[in-house]
């Protein structure tokens, strides 16, 4: 029978790049998201592909929409395998600006959304065996200034995903958590300003970073080989052994190295 997995966020970015990944890879794909455009775009590749998917215009922050999610998966493809927890969104202000619904849909979104997720989805992964990856960040492990709501999105998201894995590993349920470092995407296109407004136009260079394929390809790779966790990027790693053996000086270095990014708002 044919394995079936879900990705939510899945129409641009890393989330587009895990739904090919998955469908090359023979997967029944399920996946979100909420432009028109981009879902529609995803749709024709997959195909071209003759791929088997399910395409949903859902919120990811809204609990009933992930439930739905869960529902019309089930009702389509009859199981549920893998779980995807992608959807997400960033930001960049400082918190003394920043407007606390930005901080509140930050949650909502990049938190509560992979929770709705995994409440709804996890009877279904549990009779299979299944697995749920969670698309953290770098900044799950170490914060960064003009990125509070997010980094704290993302250091909630892998406290709980570690608390659920000791939960069910003894179920047969396997969960990953990858953390990209910063990743050739739209993220911080879209990522939101101190009132809430998208910024447009990425601070980076995009074309120095890795690509949303290359992310999706490792994750795959660590998703076959029952990986714990997966730490993208030489800099990602570097950042995550820094913080625990010199944190002081890290917190320094992060500054000056952030400080330096296209009209930032440190000073």
């Amino acid at each position: 029978m044919q394995k079936v997995a879900i990705i939510t966020g899945g129409s641009s970015g890393i989330g587009r790049s895990l739904v090919m990944k998955y469908a090359e890879e023979g997967y029944a794909i399920v996946f979100t998201g909420r432009d028109a455009d981009r879902m529609s775009d995803t749709e024709q590749e997959l195909k071209k592909g003759n791929h088997q998917f399910l395409s949903l215009a859902l919120d990811s922050a809204s609990e009933e929409d992930n439930k739905k999610l869960i529902e019309e998966a089930i009702s389509t493809f009859g199981r549920i395998d893998v779980l995807i927890c992608n959807a997400g969104i960033g930001m960049r202000a400082l918190f003394e600006d920043l407007q606390l619904e930005v901080f509140k849909k930050l949650m909502d979104i990049n938190f509560y959304g992979a929770i709705y997720a995994v409440k709804a989805a996890l009877p279904h992964l549990l009779k299979v065996k299944g697995s749920i990856i969670a698309i953290s960040s770098i900044n799950g492990w170490r914060s960064t200034p003009a990125r509070t709501a997010y980094s704290s999105s993302k250091f909630a998201m892998q406290g709980f995903f570690e608390a659920l894995r000791t939960e069910v590993m003894s179920r047969g349920v396997h969960v990953l958590v990858v953390c990209p470092g910063f990743t050739s995407s739209n993220i911080r296109n879209t990522a939101l300003a101190a009132d809430g407004k998208s910024q447009k136009e990425s601070p980076r260079d995009e074309k120095k970073m890795m690509s949303s394929d290359e992310v999706a390809r490792r994750t795959f790779k660590a998703h076959q080989k029952k990986k714990r966790d997966l730490i993208l990027t030489f800099q990602g790693k570097m950042a995550v052994l820094l913080n625990k053996i010199i944190p002081s000086r890290l917190d320094k270095m992060v500054y000056n190295m952030m400080k330096k990014e296209a009209d930032s708002p440190l000073k």
